[in-house]
């Protein structure tokens, strides 16, 4: 239904940029860093993070930072997953979809939304290159030759955008410099895999460098559709994204790095399967077949997207100036069978199981446009005092568009709304940080922002009726204060502990889908204040790092999505308070020259605490476990954890070398676990999934100093089946994660 214009220009940008990569690959190369000489031990290397906007040591920043780089980082990402492969990777880090590869929803410390609408609103900022992604769909762009990934837990919205009480997800690429080198990475596996990964970079004059990185990521439709016969008629995508950067370094003086961006995505929407879940329990029923589907309506998923960004930096002498400047814009078009199969009781034939009604529906974004802006004025150098003060401009246009077609009719359209909301933000901010003495470092900012938001919504064709409604409007706005402060303290060089208070908030939401109802909903601003203590530590000679912290948080109004129900509609309400309390422990440690290991492990207990409010439990029949409401057909949630938040989260890897002569053999794992999870506000029997485990091996070989290495993998290596989300107002409908999948894959540096 939209002319995806951009889909040409960059596949044809990102063949010609791997094209580009492998010759470069096959005339240069470079020596990799010395390895320990005879005698020697290795010893973990610093992490640099940007957590407050400047360069630090990991250890000796007071925020809960975990960390993604080097090989791990590049191993997870290399198997084709998109964005939700980080999910349970770090712990208290939670990242879900029912929107497939284009929409993810991030959570943490258990502290996210669940809303599916393409108009919602995060409390999880995601960073990327120093541009902050607003639209939940922009957050969906591919992770391909980064720097590093940064998980900041807690609030920070003192330095960073907007919208951050639970958090950011920060993620840095690899920059321009004078030095020729890169990669090519290719790997095939089942269902007809490519994935295909490369970067070219170096210097074109004595004050400009350029890097350009490319990714093209593909699978084949594995997934039977029973209702129309088809064969492999489902479930594959191509998903191509590039990245250009231009580096101006005018010595100490001046410095300014340009990005250039694009992405575009087609193929299958996430997959809907009716009657899958047993009533009465949430196990999968007997005869689950994940390859297999039998649906009526269509199922696609189209998006282009394209941004920029200018990251300028004077230095003044006493003073560094910073201007970034960012620029994205998107076009998204999703459909999808949403009852999860064919027909219905009313118009048999119908299947799997019951279903009471077709619902087919689609969204797009058929205009979108961000703009973002932030000057900032720091202190130079690492002094006793350093400071900074700035401030930032948000703006964005959105429309979007939302179809109901007629399964039984040819999937002809029988419904139509819009949405269209404009919105302008504006931020002061300023923190310093002070060396009381040696060893002890005090840290405080303050922010004050303003939000505003114009929104209009209309209904111009009902699909059950009820006729045109709107234009309806609303204006929420409003102006709130983020402030932080912390301490940190040296015992030595090597254990450090801190203590931080921060209070963050999140801008009013509005929630206007008018295909199936008719109001607009608004939630107002919801607050957090959190409390957090910390200690970390380098152990055993460098070998090891130690970090640990406790959290306690207490959000008021936060702001809930109530996701289908009965009338399956989005309605956004504010819960009085909601309390979370947990710890987060990240280990990585050389247990011998050639085995190394990390372990990450969170407890995030949630809590919402409002005696009042109530919710629509589902339409379908489940087996709803929460008292009823004041009003026939809801119930209460008071005492419910959060939705989609599970208590435990653990991750671990290990490296085991093997020297050779010439080279080494390598054997990696990594597992990811999280405990039960919630589908919804309310709570039942069905619609809650299971402890979820999985898995991946990889076995390769590195030789030419590491420049080269031919590996083969597994991802879900126990062919884990779990249901991981659900549809509440039809039928017992859920959706599953992904499948086993096992390739080859070849890397060459230079």
């Amino acid at each position: 239904m939209y002319d995806c214009k951009w889909r040409s220009n960059i596949t044809v940008a990102v063949s010609m940029l791997l094209a580009c990569s492998v010759s470069q690959a096959q005339s240069q190369s470079s020596d990799n860093a010395d390895e320990p000489t005879e005698g020697q031990v290795k010893t973990l290397e610093a992490v640099t993070v940007t957590a407050q906007k400047r360069a630090e040591d990991l250890q000796e920043v007071p925020v809960s930072v975990a960390v993604l780089t080097g090989e791990k980082l590049n191993i997870l990402a290399s198997g084709g997953d998109d964005i939700r492969f980080l999910s349970s990777r770090l712990p208290s880090l939670q990242i879900e979809s029912s929107s497939g590869r284009a929409f993810p929803r991030f959570y943490i410390r258990g502290y996210g939304n669940t809303d599916f609408d393409l108009n919602s609103s995060q409390p999880v900022s995601q960073v990327y290159d120093d541009v902050v992604l607003e639209n939940p769909v922009l957050k969906g762009f591919p992770v391909f030759d980064l720097d590093r990934v940064e998980n900041l837990r807690g609030p920070q919205g003192t330095v960073f955008g907007r919208n951050t009480p639970a958090g950011i997800v920060k993620f840095d690429s690899r920059r321009p410099s004078q030095v020729t080198e890169g990669y090519a990475q290719l790997s095939y596996g089942s269902f007809n895999n490519i994935n295909f990964e490369s970067a070219v970079g170096g210097g074109l004059s004595d004050n400009w460098s350029a890097r350009f990185s490319g990714l093209y990521q593909r699978s084949g439709n594995f997934i039977d559709n029973n209702f129309s016969g088809a064969e492999n008629a489902l479930g594959g995508y191509d998903d191509a994204a590039v990245r250009v950067q231009f580096l101006y370094d005018g010595g100490n003086d001046f410095e300014a790095l340009f990005n250039i961006h694009g992405r575009t995505l087609d193929g299958t929407a996430r997959l809907f399967r009716a009657n899958i879940i047993e009533p009465g329990s949430n196990e999968l029923i007997e005869d689950f077949e994940r390859k297999q589907v039998a649906i009526d309506g269509l199922n696609t998923q189209q998006l282009d997207q394209l941004g920029a960004s200018a990251r300028l930096r004077w230095n003044l002498g006493a003073v560094e100036l910073t201007s970034i400047t960012g620029m994205e814009t998107l076009h998204y078009f999703g459909q999808g069978d949403i009852d999860g199969g064919f027909g219905a009781s009313f118009a048999p034939p119908s299947g799997p199981g019951n279903i009471a009604f077709p619902a087919e529906t689609a969204d797009g974004i058929p205009d979108h446009l961000q703009l973002t802006q932030e000057l900032r004025l720091a202190s130079s150098g690492d002094n006793r005092l350093n400071w900074q003060v700035g401030v930032f401009y948000f703006y964005e246009d959105l429309t979007i568009e939302s179809f109901n077609l007629d399964s039984l009719a040819g999937n002809t359209q029988n419904g139509f709304a819009v949405q269209d909301q404009e919105t302008n933000a504006f931020a002061i901010f300023g923190s310093a940080d002070y060396d009381l003495t040696e060893k002890f470092n005090l840290r405080a900012g303050l922010r004050f922002a303003y939000d505003d938001k114009d929104f209009i919504a209309e209904r111009t064709q009902s699909p059950i009726g009820a006729g045109p409604i709107g234009p309806l409007f609303a204006n929420p706005d409003d102006t709130e204060l983020s402030w932080d402060i912390s301490g940190n303290y040296s015992f030595n060089q090597n254990v450090s502990a801190y203590a931080r208070v921060a209070r963050g908030f999140r801008a009013p939401s509005i929630q206007g889908r008018l295909l199936f109802g008719d109001i607009v909903s608004v939630a107002d601003t919801e607050t957090v204040v959190s409390y957090e203590v910390g200690v970390k530590s380098l152990l055993a000679g460098g070998r090891a790092r130690v970090n640990f912290s406790v959290f306690n948080y207490v959000v008021d109004d936060q702001q809930l999505t109530a996701v289908g129900g009965q009338t399956n509609f989005n309605t956004l309400i504010n819960a009085d308070k909601t309390v979370g309390r947990g710890f987060e422990l990240d280990i990585e440690a050389y247990v011998t020259d050639n085995l190394d290991v990390t372990v990450g492990l969170s407890y995030n207990d949630t809590e919402i605490q409002d005696e009042t409010l109530a919710v629509q439990p589902c339409g379908a029949p489940c087996t709803v476990l929460d008292p009823a409401g004041p009003v026939d057909g809801t119930v209460l949630i008071d005492g419910n954890s959060l939705p989609q938040a599970p208590e435990w989260v653990a991750n671990a890897t290990a490296r085991y070398a093997i020297p050779l002569p010439s080279g080494e053999v390598f054997i990696y794992t990594d597992w990811a676990y999280r405990s039960d999870v919630s589908f919804f506000l309310y709570e039942s029997e069905e619609f809650t999934g299971d402890d979820l485990l999985e898995g991946g091996v990889r076995v390769g070989y590195a030789w030419d100093l590491g420049d080269q290495e031919a590996a083969v993998f597994v991802r879900n290596v126990t062919n884990n089946v779990s249901l991981v989300g659900g549809i509440d107002f039809n039928n017992l409908t859920g959706f599953v994660n992904e499948p086993r999948t096992w390739g080859v894959e070849y890397t060459y540096r230079f």
